[in-house]
């Protein structure tokens, strides 16, 4: 019996919802809202195939109870008053006829959360867009939490100082606002269902080829969370795509933190960033420990939002002077030999081109050798690869990795490795395509001889690098 978002909604005002059931709880989102629904008073229980640190860790540690589901039988899971599905579960898959079968209440994480918990709080603040949500909503929680605050959080990614969750006490929650769909019974994006009140836009480029045609796609996910909404929108006026949004509805209150006179770099260097914005048209002088102009854009916009709710240049401030990022983001993993490793998730060809500059600004002297493995969906279609050659310019020398499956983008082929390699040694880069974790340790050894820093670029795990035993040859950074 699958459930939308007002059955869902009814169903919790009327307590007729206890015990909860994630069914493929390790996954980012499924896990994080499984803990969330934890502490909002639940009883909730987890199952998946498999289980890893640091989700299983996570759940663990939260008081989620898991099961393997091939120890779960029908008659366990029909005990549950709602069954919690991921977006792993595909249409027709033995999974989905389970669940279909068991006569339950079934929903996807988006709408649970959304329904049972979300609706409870009078400032639910979506972070959307292509590029940045994750680290922006992270700074989010970090600054309100230096201006006194407890807020509610939901982060999809790792972080070093607290769990990826929280229900906090007071009435903002920031929410990292995907636009991929739900679930296979649920072809939406998951924002629609998060109850947002104010929404904070960064970016808004063509991405997840595999289930959007165009950018009119993901414009029109939008455009049906702008109706819902009658309030504010933070956003990014570089991007056409919001530019026509805005156009389209010109009721709420959109205010621009990219403009040359909203903000503006006075002095950057591998130490922090000094630099100026301007609201209501006055000027403010911030300094940050946070380098790169796309993370000073992404705390730009918690910047304007928190001064759009009244709170003070002075505090402001004192909350911005020493931020951290998200594991994964710029993360500096050690030292091997004479290179300092990064590991970053970027996977859209402006996040990398954003990262290696960022990259470059923090270790000027140092040569950049990028790692790249076309690893998402989008990544691994054709469909960018002149954008990603372009982006990987940036650094001096370039090793790609050959996708390990085939894209799943509809009318696309295949990213050719190969072929950017060679117009990138058009370009007078070194270049090198490598097809195992051999050869790949190969080039970083060679690499490591001088000063230089290895970026390593993947939203997986680069041909198992990061599950080998090349992590223990570390040394820490310092």
């Amino acid at each position: 019996m699958k459930k939308n978002y007002n059955e869902l909604l009814e169903l919790g005002q009327q307590h007729k919802l206890k015990k909860i059931f994630f069914f493929r709880v390790c996954g980012t989102g499924m896990g994080a809202a499984a803990c969330l629904l934890k502490q909002a008073g639940f009883d909730v229980e987890g199952g998946d195939h498999n289980f890893y640190p640091p989700m299983s860790d996570y759940l663990t540690s939260a008081g989620v109870e898991l099961q393997t589901l091939k120890d779960v039988s029908k008659e366990y899971l029909q005990s549950f008053d709602l069954i919690v599905v991921g977006n792993v579960v595909p249409r027709g898959s033995e999974d989905a006829l389970l669940i279909e079968s068991l006569g339950v209440s079934y929903c996807s994480f988006p709408t649970a959360l959304g329904a049972l918990v979300l609706k409870n709080y009078s400032k639910v603040v979506g972070v959307a867009g292509t590029h940045g949500k994750t680290t922006t909503t992270y700074f989010f929680q970090q600054v309100f939490e230096k201006l006194g605050l407890d807020c509610g959080y939901l982060i999809g990614g790792v972080l070093n100082d607290r769990p990826s969750s929280y229900l906090g006490k007071d009435a903002y929650f920031f929410i990292e606002s995907d636009e991929y769909d739900s679930s296979y019974f649920e072809k939406i994006s998951k924002f629609r269902s998060y109850s947002i009140n104010d929404l904070i836009l960064s970016s808004l480029e063509f991405d997840h080829a595999d289930i959007f045609n165009s950018i009119e796609d993901i414009k029109a996910e939008f455009s049906c969370l702008l109706k819902t909404l009658s309030s504010k929108v933070i956003y990014n006026s570089s991007y056409q795509a919001s530019l026509e949004l805005k156009k389209e509805f010109p009721h709420l209150n959109w205010i621009d933190f990219s403009g040359k006179e909203q903000l503006k770099i006075i002095e950057a260097s591998s130490e922090g960033t000094l630099f100026q914005v301007q609201f209501d048209h006055q000027n403010y002088l911030f300094k940050t420990n946070i380098i790169g102009f796309h993370n000073i854009l992404n705390l730009s916009s918690v910047l304007f939002y928190a001064f759009s709710e009244g709170f003070s240049y002075e505090d402001l401030k004192k909350a911005v002077r020493s931020l951290k990022h998200v594991k994964r983001r710029q993360e500096i993993r050690g030292v091997f030999q004479n290179a300092i490793i990064v590991d970053d998730f970027a996977h859209h060809p402006t996040s990398v081109r954003y990262t290696l500059e960022s990259i470059k600004q923090k270790f000027p002297e140092r040569k950049l050798i990028t790692v790249f493995e076309p690893n998402s969906a989008t990544a691994r279609s054709a469909l960018f690869q002149e954008d990603f050659q372009k982006a990987l310019e940036v650094s001096d020398e370039i090793v790609l990795t050959k996708p390990a499956r085939k894209t799943s983008v509809k009318n696309s082929a295949d990213f050719d490795s190969m072929w950017v390699s060679q117009e990138l040694g058009k370009k007078g880069k070194k270049s090198e395509v490598v097809e195992s974790l051999e050869q790949l340790l190969d080039n970083i050894i060679q690499g490591s001889q001088e000063e230089s820093v290895v970026a390593i670029l993947s939203n997986g795990t680069c041909l198992d690098l990061w599950k080998s035993d090349f992590t223990k040859k570390l040394r820490p950074y310092s």
